[in-house]
């Protein structure tokens, strides 16, 4: 197995937004806003090279949407999923498999892209398997007024219209984790910020690498009450990252962060103040 993260874009947020009901004077201190009270964010895939399979974990945001729409995301820098995937030497067409984590737009919009005539939608990895699980596919296709500007249905239905959509199983009622799975990885189920988003486990080198996704979106959000405005639990998602972050700290997990624009991987510790970083990395350090 080899592992390669992919820079598909990176893009600015509310700060407050991000941070729910933290005040600003505090979450500034990790995630500095500009004077639109924007903070720096990345849209950061990871690419799975196992055997004859090259599994694509997330995809950003694409680019078939509006200008318009893409001037409230303040996008910057250079990235982009095809240059990242050259660099390792690889091609869109390539791809087996794409997983997503959730079908939000910032996670899922590359998966799909204009047709040739700009008369429709195609899948933009045409040779590839997109995995979800049902019970997020029924929530994010019929969405609630909370998330509707989230889930994108030009982003979501043309999957399942390509036959090439496919559904990880979810675990057991009082079960949140599946250890095996078609993609050759562990899955933990979270429900807090959206219904069954999916956070990959990976055991790669001797280490566990855990793609926190959503679930712990930057470095800044490490301590508990840290929880996003947009999650529509965010009881819940206090719950879930209770116990997420307890057994990161203990088990020593490698957290490839897919939203912290500077940081690239964290590890985390026990304080007498609860779960705080340890150390952060880049992927080469730790993995090359």
């Amino acid at each position: 197995m080899q592992l390669y993260p992919i820079e598909t874009g990176n893009f600015k947020l509310d700060g407050g937004a991000m941070f729910g009901v933290v005040p600003k004077s505090l979450w500034q201190k990790t995630n500095p806003a500009d004077a639109n009270n924007m903070i720096d964010l990345a849209a950061r895939s990871l690419l799975v090279e196992d055997g004859d399979r090259l599994i694509l974990i997330d995809t950003g945001m694409g680019d078939k949407q509006s200008e318009k729409f893409f001037s409230y995301y303040y996008l910057w820098g250079g990235h982009s999923i095809d240059h990242s995937l050259a660099q390792y030497g690889f091609h869109r067409d390539d791809i087996t498999d794409v997983f997503m984590t959730h079908l939000h737009f910032d996670h899922c919009g590359g998966c799909v892209q204009w047709n040739s005539t700009r008369t429709g939608y195609e899948p933009a990895f045409k040779n590839a398997r997109f995995w979800s699980n049902r019970d997020h596919w029924e929530w994010a296709t019929a969405p609630n007024a909370r998330e509707r500007a989230s889930f994108l249905k030009e982003n979501i239905l043309p999957i399942e219209e390509s036959g090439q959509l496919h559904f990880v199983p979810t675990p057991e009622p009082g079960l949140d984790y599946l250890e095996d799975t078609a993609l050759g990885f562990g899955v933990l189920f979270a429900d807090g910020h959206t219904d069954k988003q999916m956070i990959p486990h990976i055991n790669y080198k001797g280490k566990k690498l855990v793609f926190a996704a959503d679930l712990l979106p930057t470095v800044g959000h490490i301590p508990l009450p840290y929880v996003m405005g947009y999650d529509t639990r965010p009881l819940l998602t206090l719950e879930e990252k209770a116990k997420f972050l307890d057994k990161a700290a203990s088990e020593e997990y490698y957290l490839f962060m897919e939203h912290d624009a500077h940081n690239e991987i964290c590890t985390l510790k026990h304080t007498e103040k609860g779960v705080r970083l340890r150390e952060i990395h880049t992927f080469d350090e730790i993995f090359n």
